[in-house]
């Protein structure tokens, strides 16, 4: 296991810090730099876009690697001694999973392109959610979607497709201050391949595989892009991230018929992403009762709430880090209880940590309609 893990996080970490390395020199060249013109930006100098490419290319080389690596291993007549024989029997499958693999990085590649459209010449934010919206639908056609307890197949179409769409723009909405959402994707991205590898009954190692690949990534791009930040991931990583998160939470497997688990187990993905999704929610929930576009951009998120509070931006990070952190640590409690009793405990825990945040939001927005 060990071997596994170091051996996807490390090839990762490598390449996207090398890449974004280079990035934070060539972007200014194509033009790809964040102005703190606007209001809603809590930047102050000129910083390079386009660290999403190097979280692209730290998630895109390893996987290209791996296959390469399995077609070599499945071509010799002996298996080397060196690989795990927990790895060696699950060689044969690795070809067929490919195919769908790979169209999950070719769409996670179209709409990385498209970020970086929007990066240099901000597109409107309709023709990016049909694009989205399209990409989302054929991974769905392609056997990436949630599995579901109910007779209707078209339930989990729908709710696949929802989740997609919510989670590319929910790590794109949180991409509004430095460190914020590459360390909460980091975060998640570990959460659920701890589950995959630990928690199920056997490991999954593709999907676990995968997550560490991204975990590794996301790190490599989080050194040059922690407070105080040398370089933003641009959309063209936010929604890059949020297709690969939530691709590999609808192909992880969480329940599972011929063990003691139970159904509960299924809410896993909502504990590690309840703050993301809050934040995503009642962002677009206030922007509605003003009247506004919900993808026009502003301050109402819960890190400038904290902010406004009186934290300064790396402490209002680290503090969503942490209630991220709780919710996760909530998952795996949910495979340590064995009926929908013990889940609902871990469920009012994940609510009590959004009633904190939902707190200190409202007393935030008390303060500003006083002034």
């Amino acid at each position: 296991m060990l071997f596994f893990v170091a051996t996807c996080c490390l090839s990762s970490f490598a390449v996207s810090w090398l890449a974004t390395s280079l990035m934070r020199r060539l972007a200014p060249r194509f033009g790809l730099v964040d102005r703190p013109m606007s209001g809603h930006k809590s930047h102050e100098t000129p910083t390079p876009l386009g660290g999403g490419v190097g979280i692209w290319l730290g998630v895109v080389l390893p996987v290209a690697a791996v296959c390469l690596l399995v077609f070599w291993l499945n071509r010799l007549p002996t298996l080397p001694v060196w690989l795990p024989d927990q790895l060696a029997v699950h060689l044969d499958g690795i070809p067929f999973r490919a195919t769908q693999l790979w169209s999950l990085i070719a769409g996670g590649t179209l709409l990385m392109v498209m970020g970086l459209m929007d990066d240099s010449c901000n597109l409107p934010w309709l023709p990016r959610l049909i694009v989205q919206f399209l990409v989302a639908c054929a991974l769905v056609a392609s056997g990436v979607k949630a599995t579901v307890f109910v007779p209707y197949p078209w339930v989990g179409y729908v709710i696949s497709v929802v989740w997609m769409l919510v989670l590319m723009n929910a790590f794109n909405f949180l991409d509004n201050m430095d460190g914020l959402s590459s360390g909460i994707a980091m975060i998640a991205s570990a959460m659920f391949a701890i589950v995959m590898l630990t928690a199920t009954s056997e490991p999954r190692w593709l999907v676990g595989g995968m997550l560490l690949i991204l975990t590794g990534a996301l790190l490599g791009f989080w050194c040059h892009n922690k407070p105080p930040a040398k370089i933003f991931m641009g959309d063209a990583g936010s929604y890059f991230i949020g297709l690969l998160l939530a691709s590999m939470t609808l192909l992880g497997t969480y329940y599972e018929y011929d063990t003691s688990l139970g159904r509960h187990v299924i809410l896993a993905p909502l504990c590690i992403l309840a703050v993301p999704l809050y934040d995503f929610g009642s962002v677009i929930v206030i922007r509605l009762r003003q009247g506004r576009s919900p993808f026009h951009p502003d301050r109402n998120h819960f890190s400038h709430r904290l902010v406004q509070q009186g934290f300064s931006r790396k402490y209002a990070v680290l503090t969503i880090y942490l209630a991220t952190l709780t919710t996760g640590a909530g998952t795996l409690l949910l495979y340590q209880v064995s009926g929908w009793h013990g889940a609902f405990l871990v469920i009012a825990q994940v609510a009590c940590i959004l009633g904190i945040v939902a707190i200190l939001e409202a007393v935030s927005l008390r303060r500003n309609d006083d002034s």
